[in-house]
């Protein structure tokens, strides 16, 4: 089981390799496309990006090469422990 934390104190328990849209969704963080053209959903990984998939094309062409930023409809958690801050 993976953890992820919203703003320091939201902590939901996640099932590995699980996408997190629809806890982002119920913590708040607003959605358009979801299909990783528009940006709405980006979010800022405070710790543990290294739990989360890889980049997808979708967010590479929105993002470019980021260190902190993700797509919250793009991307799933793999396990360990996620931060994200929006």
């Amino acid at each position: 089981m993976a953890k992820l934390i919203f703003n320091d104190d939201e902590e939901f328990e996640v099932e590995d390799g699980q996408l997190i849209k629809p806890l982002c969704e119920e913590a708040g963080i607003p959605f358009a496309c979801e299909e990783g053209v528009c940006g709405t959903c980006v979010v800022e990984v405070e710790e543990g990006m290294e739990n989360l998939s890889e980049f997808t094309q979708e967010e590479l062409d929105f993002l470019g090469e980021q260190d902190v930023e993700r797509l919250a409809c793009q991307c799933k958690i793999e396990g360990g422990c996620v931060k994200l801050k929006f």
